[in-house]
């Protein structure tokens, strides 16, 4: 298999999904996920090592072959999250190098065994249209099968073989993206690249220098180095059911004569208050000292990236803020109610996960 066929395969198979992404980056992820990938495994020569510990100059040379991972995870909702993974991999070897003779070479070797990852999404550091990036590490245990690996001189001799299985310490880098489905936000099409290292390893083999001549002894193997490149799927149960179909937009009735209503907009994810904001704030408490009013309401929203509970605490805050800026202006704590109203209440019609700047907002209303 040609890596460039890899490519090609990768491309067409995520195609279908980045036409139906979601036109905004989706939020964290929160709550319990599983994913699912498979692709191709570049395996770096590995080179035998000598009695002192240094690496030879004799190594065996690999074909690309298969990968696959399967992984249970739970993300924190604020960018991390970590999960424990399952993992395949196959490589048959090709041909030895450097062994002081043209030396041919066959078998394979298949790796298995478990990791533990800790990875953060990207998404509010680098804002991609279709896709949100994550990056990640991850340190485990790995078995390496030697089934029937050998390397062999011209007319079969000299020869060494192996089938043996040794276990090392793994470490790993995960750098991926994940694509979501429009019409099903739980489920996302998933792009890694994974590289993959285990420690040295000493493997049982045979040795022939002549037919009826063999021995048996250990031959220590280098770092095995894997590179992968794979596509898989994601299924969050945590992320929000699809929204149901769109009522009609109700008609906004006019607020009475007497009421007065500010807007103060805020940065995404964020309850703080900017120089403007303040100086809105201010013309509404300087205004409310000229007119008779019974009470100042003061409700924050959001807009729908993020969950129903997330969304909900993060309009409070931003109400209280509000509130809170009004009393140093000097309107009555107890002339002013303060509430919450999430993304239920969208100044402008959106889908789920969307970032929409007008909804991030409090509305001041002096009745």
């Amino acid at each position: 298999m040609r890596l460039k066929y890899i490519l090609l395969a990768t491309s067409i198979i995520a195609a279908p999904s980045v036409a139906r992404a979601q036109p905004n980056n989706p939020p964290p992820v929160t709550g319990l996920y599983i994913s699912l990938g498979a692709g191709a495994n570049l395996l770096q020569d590995e080179h035998l090592v000598n009695a002192t510990g240094t690496a030879a100059d004799a190594a065996m040379r690999s074909h690309i072959g298969p990968v696959a991972v399967l992984a249970l995870g739970y993300g924190l909702g604020n960018g991390i999250r970590m999960e424990v993974e399952g993992d395949y991999r196959q490589n048959g070897f090709s041909r030895g190098r450097d062994f002081g003779f043209p030396a041919s070479a066959g078998g394979a070797e298949r790796k298995y065994g478990a990791m533990f990852n800790v990875l953060y999404d990207l998404t509010g550091l680098i804002p991609f249209q279709y896709a949100a990036p994550y990056a990640g590490v991850g340190v485990g245990y790995q078995w390496a099968r030697f089934d029937d690996v050998y390397a062999a001189g011209p007319g079969g001799f000299p020869r060494l073989g192996s089938n043996d299985t040794r276990g090392a310490l793994a470490y790993q880098a995960i750098i991926g993206a994940v694509i979501p489905f429009q019409i099903m936000p739980q489920l996302a099409t998933t792009i890694e690249y994974r590289f993959l290292g285990l420690a040295h390893r000493d493997y049982n083999f045979g040795t022939a220098a002549a037919p009826g001549v063999t021995s048996v002894g250990k031959l220590k193997f280098g770092n095995d180095f894997n590179h992968a490149l794979l596509i898989g799927l994601r299924y969050n149960f945590g992320a929000p059911p699809p929204p149901p179909p769109a009522a009609p937009v109700p008609v906004a009735v006019p607020a009475p004569a007497a009421s007065r209503s500010y807007l103060v907009f805020f940065d995404w994810d964020k309850a703080t208050l900017n120089d403007r904001a303040r100086a809105i704030v201010r013309e509404a408490a300087e205004n409310s000292t000229r007119v008779q009013y019974t009470r100042i309401e003061v409700n924050g929203y959001t807009d729908t990236s993020g969950t129903p509970t997330y969304n909900q605490g993060l309009s409070l805050r931003r109400a209280r803020a509000v509130a809170g800026e009004l009393v140093r202006d000097g309107v009555p704590a107890n002339a002013i109610s303060a509430q919450g109203l999430g993304d239920t209440a969208l100044l402008v019609p959106t889908g789920p996960n969307v970032r929409e700047p007008q909804n991030r907002r409090v509305e001041i209303i002096i009745r």
